[in-house]
């Protein structure tokens, strides 16, 4: 199927998704540095707020680096306790293709172990 000129078919929409998936991740890097400036504006005591403004150069790039070390802490602490790990787990087991492979892997093992 043609519409405006470009090919419709599973793989391209597929291949579309990925680039907007990709697109995503990139997007939620702006909105992560986006957060932190909105952190830091949302103070309203005169103190820290003039504080924040009379300093800009030095307390923004302060509290985004201090902002992206929490983030790494967050990420590291989340692979620690193997959270990523359990996540790809419960997902590939929803994945057709990954579970065919565990199948004929599976098979070929039992084949091999009525061989020996």
């Amino acid at each position: 199927m043609k519409i405006l000129g470009i090919r419709i078919n599973k793989k391209s929409l597929v291949r579309w998704k990925i680039y907007i998936d990709r697109a995503r991740m990139y997007i939620g890097y702006i909105s992560f540095i986006m957060i932190a400036f909105v952190f830091l504006n949302d103070f309203k005591d005169e103190n820290i707020r003039s504080l924040l403004d009379e300093n800009k150069l030095i307390t923004y790039p302060v509290v985004m680096v201090l902002f992206i070390v929490f983030s790494l802490i967050l990420g590291r602490l989340d692979t620690k306790l193997g959270v990523r790990r359990e996540e790809m787990r419960n997902t590939s087991t929803e994945n057709p293709v990954l579970m065919d492979l565990l199948n004929t892997a599976k098979g070929i093992e039992q084949t091999l172990k009525k061989n020996h």
